[in-house]
């Protein structure tokens, strides 16, 4: 399919689409094509410019792309750090709480620690759920 742009005697411009060239001689040759604005069949092909990648759409898209990623990376250090700030720390006995948890055998809390990945795989298994909290470079120090 392509797309022309048209314009009509009146100076009305308008999109249609067609199969081919061909296809849009023989529809206007028929009458089948009208001016959507004013109804009248005179209507001709207007001047198109292609629609050509050029190396600054890219490079505005890796810019557009780029705050994305600097934003996207905000707000999970901003969610990582509520959940620091709201649950306690149970280091490498995260899997043991988590479960002692969901089962009910301790009172219901947020945490956060350590596991490994058989012990996160496991709790899976439980139905447990959890998540893996994101650690930025600048959380290690």
């Amino acid at each position: 399919m392509i797309r022309f742009s048209l314009i009509c005697e009146h100076d009305h411009e308008f999109e249609a689409w067609f199969r081919n060239n061909e296809d849009f001689d023989r529809q206007k040759k028929r009458g089948f094509i009208e001016c959507p604005s004013c109804g009248t069949g005179k209507v001709e092909k207007a001047l198109m410019a292609p629609a050509v990648s050029t190396g600054r759409k890219r490079e505005k898209l890796a810019l557009a792309m780029n705050e994305m990623q600097k934003k996207a990376i905000a707000e999970l250090k901003a969610l990582s750090e509520k959940v620091r700030q709201n649950s306690d720390y149970v280091g490498d006995k995260f899997a043991e709480e988590a479960r002692k948890i969901h089962f009910g055998e301790t009172e219901a809390r947020g945490i956060y620690g350590e596991a490994t990945l058989d012990e996160a795989k496991s709790l899976a298994e439980d139905g447990v759920g959890f998540m893996p909290l994101p650690v930025f470079p600048e959380d290690q120090n």
